[in-house]
């Protein structure tokens, strides 16, 4: 591995989640509604006033492990 690699990693190890609000309330919304996919979820943080894309819903969803039954 090449040593400016390892760098950039080092620093990012430590870093804070940016996302961390984000992930809360998505899961909220998922604790209530259940049957809730990427979409509803995207329509209900919009009509909560977050401007989100929904690309960016997607991976978060993808990353909690979020599925639909």
């Amino acid at each position: 591995m090449a040593k400016a690699i390892y760098m950039y990693w080092q620093k990012r190890f430590n870093r804070e989640n940016p996302d961390q609000d984000l992930e809360e309330k998505i899961q909220k919304i998922q604790e209530k509604n259940k049957n809730y996919g990427y979409r509803r979820i995207f329509g209900e943080l919009r009509n909560q006033g977050l401007v989100v894309n929904k690309k960016k819903v997607q991976r978060l969803i993808r990353k909690l492990g979020i599925e639909v039954r």
